[in-house]
């Protein structure tokens, strides 16, 4: 209950006010779409047909509201240089963003929690300085950087993994799982760096408290009290870092599908912004939204479960 409260009081305003800045970046620019599409012959009278027929000569709020009645109802628009739906595009891009976003996050998380663990249980020794050191480095790396090398090691030399294109999960999940795994886990090890040092601190901070000293005391075993009671409790920083990851796995992603040739929201977002389509950039960046808002909203809901 409590988290359907907070979707209510807060998922809403910012879902709205997330559209309103949206639709008001790409009012502000200077570049004129209708111009561009006819291109250098056209005349004053023709632009101006053109922009009145795109509805672009009204004023914000009149656009603004239009838009954003047309958007609810699921319809984001046509394309201005394409003539193709909006959500078509952004429907067909979609599932290679979230496929890297998903592979991303399992590996962050797996790795991040084994790893955090391993360094709180093993604290101040060899184990723990070396999970700190690699957890360090992995933060400060370009995504790119280690994109690149991925491709140089998997894919070049040993050839055990392709080096880029996309194979739709329905079709062939092992060739998906084949070409996911190196954009999807040269993202997650970031969000593993990220998750493994936050839970390491979590966990030792945990492990010091008195209802800790008192469970050891009452015979529990050292895994039932780590498993059980102290990563329950230390736990929920860890997972809401994997929360905060999302958008900048969303932003790695347009790097990813750049390196990996993959088709997805990014590469839609980078075409539309360069020949100025006004609806496929509104589109995309309210689908970025609503994922990151859908995404804290879980964060938000294991948080809850986790509380003792």
């Amino acid at each position: 209950m409590r988290t359907l409260r907070r979707f209510a009081l807060g998922v809403p305003p910012v879902a709205l006010m997330s559209t309103l800045i949206v639709f008001l970046m790409t009012y502000l620019a200077t570049a004129n779409p209708a111009a561009q599409k006819l291109g250098d012959t056209a005349t004053p009278a023709d632009i101006a047909r053109l922009n009145a027929e795109w509805g672009l000569d009204r004023g914000f709020f009149a656009q603004y509201g239009t838009w954003l009645w047309h958007a609810l109802h699921g319809d984001l628009g046509v394309s201005y240089f394409s003539d193709v739906p909006v959500a078509e595009s952004i429907g067909e891009r979609l599932p290679v963003d979230l496929s890297i976003a998903v592979v991303a996050v399992v590996v962050g998380v797996l790795a991040g929690f084994a790893f955090g663990i391993l360094a709180a249980v093993r604290r101040d020794g060899i184990v723990d300085r070396a999970v700190t050191a690699v957890s360090s480095v992995l933060v400060t790396i370009p995504e790119f950087w280690l994109a690149i090398m991925a491709i140089v090691v998997f894919s070049v030399t040993l050839r055990w993994l392709p080096s880029g294109g996309y194979v739709p999960l329905t079709q062939d999940p092992v060739a998906w799982l084949e070409h996911m795994l190196l954009p999807g886990v040269t993202l997650g090890l970031t969000v593993a760096a990220s998750v493994a040092r936050q839970l390491r601190t979590s966990l030792v901070a945990a492990l010091e408290e008195d209802y800790i000293v008192g469970a050891r005391v009452r015979g529990l075993s050292p895994r039932r009290v780590l498993f059980v009671h102290v990563l329950r409790n230390a736990a929920a920083p860890a997972v809401a870092t994997v929360g905060l990851a999302v958008p900048v796995l969303l932003g790695g992603a347009v790097i990813a599908e750049s390196i990996f040739g993959l088709p997805g929201l990014g590469q839609l977002a980078l075409n539309g912004a360069t020949s100025h389509d006004i609806p496929v950039i509104q589109g995309v960046l309210i689908t970025t939204v609503a994922i990151v808002l859908v995404s804290n909203l879980a964060v938000d809901a294991v948080i809850a479960r986790l509380r003792p």
